[in-house]
């Protein structure tokens, strides 16, 4: 059962961290960290990213670490595998809700930034690891999905460390990634461009990590209780984001 909640979890950790993206942090990377501005300050940015990234996967690992040493509390507990499943679940359904807009809570959740004076005052590899530390660590920087909540539940209920810190590492290999967007940015007009292209896709962003959490509740209820029961998930929340938009059309 440990194995089937970690390949539950890796979905939700991926889409998860391609969300962060979106955040006036990963937004403020993106324009910071480009092959325009590295040239600006005397480096070059394949190495500054190839730190970003090595520092994203340190972030992850750090939040896996954490987790793991969580799952193996959890494993020493013993708990009954359908019980994991079962929290899992609410868990899941609760991370879902939010991101759907049902129970009040605005996101982003955690508004803070890096501080970009470290790239008037570090050398590259400095302020390129240190932000994709905090950037992968997941928790340390804007929070704009609460996926990353329920990612961090999965992984420690794989009850397994070792899963667990599998979970960080994607999560963070994702998030430190993303730097990779601007190397086409080598003009103002090109990193516009960027920026465009981004914004036309946050509304498919915001869809997708609600619902990989949606379908993740869906599966652990139908493992945990019954498969009626990950069928009632999945009509819930077509009728939770259905409603608004048929009242908005409605409307004269």
């Amino acid at each position: 059962m440990s194995s089937t909640i970690f390949l539950l979890a890796l979905p939700v950790a991926v889409v998860s961290a391609i969300r962060g993206i979106w955040s006036p942090c990963g937004l403020s990377m993106l324009s910071s960290l480009t092959p325009m501005t590295e040239a600006g300050r005397g480096n070059r940015f394949g190495v500054t990213a190839a730190w970003f990234a090595t520092g994203g996967v340190a972030g992850g690992l750090s939040l896996g670490a954490l987790a793991a040493a969580g799952a193996a509390g959890i494993d020493a507990v013993g708990l009954a595998p359908s019980t994991r499943l079962a929290l899992g679940a609410v868990v899941a359904l609760a991370t879902a809700a939010v991101d759907l807009g049902l129970l009040g809570v605005e996101l982003p959740i955690f508004k803070r930034q890096v501080d970009d004076a470290w790239l008037r005052r570090y050398r590259s590899w400095v302020y390129g690891a240190g932000f994709g530390w905090q950037i992968g660590f997941g928790v340390a920087t804007y929070i704009m999905t609460a996926g990353v909540l329920l990612t961090i539940a999965l992984a420690l209920l794989t009850a397994s460390p070792a899963l667990a810190l599998a979970v960080g590492g994607v999560f963070g290999l994702v998030r430190g990634s993303a730097v990779l967007i601007g190397r086409s940015a080598t003009t103002p007009a090109a990193l516009g461009a960027v920026h465009q292209r981004l914004e036309a896709l946050a509304p498919a962003s915001r869809a997708a990590a609600a619902w990989v959490q949606v379908l993740a509740a869906a599966s652990l209820a139908a493992l945990a209780w019954h498969p009626a029961a990950g069928v009632a998930v999945v009509g819930l929340a077509l009728l939770a984001t259905v409603r608004p938009t048929a009242r908005l059309a409605l409307r004269p």
